[in-house]
């Protein structure tokens, strides 16, 4: 299996190991659009690999921070409780690069950018770049992409 996002249509493709796409997801983006930049808030582009699943047995909206479960589920009053919070939900698939020098190591390593796949809140839009570089997913869509892919899947983000 391998994983296919491209920045441009704001989509994610779940593709098996023949090639065909078997899951198609809208997502959302960095705003700031792609780069690999240490604190450039965008989404890397090129070959990586999912280094880490973070969250089996939470419930749907489990709110993470610091790749922790914090207890809180979202909600619309908790959101209007912290309108800044740049919310990470249900799943966590944190990210690796693969190319040293473009999105690995130094001040373009994606892992150390803490770049994932996530969820977030059913009422951000999909298909609209917003992220701050993460690649942001409905949470019932990060829940089975989640449970479909093991650690160690390639991931390709193209601009």
């Amino acid at each position: 299996m391998q994983i296919k996002i491209d920045i441009s249509t704001q989509s994610l493709r779940l593709l098996d190991e023949g090639g065909t796409c078997i899951r198609h997801y809208r997502v959302s983006t960095a705003r700031k659009g792609p780069g690999e930049q240490q604190g450039s808030y965008c989404t890397p582009r090129g070959k990586h690999v999912i280094r880490a699943k973070i969250g089996a047995g939470q419930p749907l909206g489990m709110a993470f921070r610091g790749r922790r479960p914090t207890g809180e589920v979202w909600s619309p009053e908790l959101a209007a409780a912290q309108p800044e919070r740049d919310w990470i939900l249900t799943r966590i698939l944190w990210l690796s690069g693969k190319e040293p020098g473009f999105n690995r190591w130094g001040e373009v390593d994606t892992m150390r950018r803490y770049i994932y796949i996530h969820g977030t809140p059913d009422t951000e839009p999909m298909g609209i770049p917003l992220s701050i570089g993460c690649v942001r997913m409905r949470n019932r869509d990060m829940l089975e992409l989640f449970d479909l892919v093991p650690a160690g899947t390639p991931v390709e983000i193209c601009p």
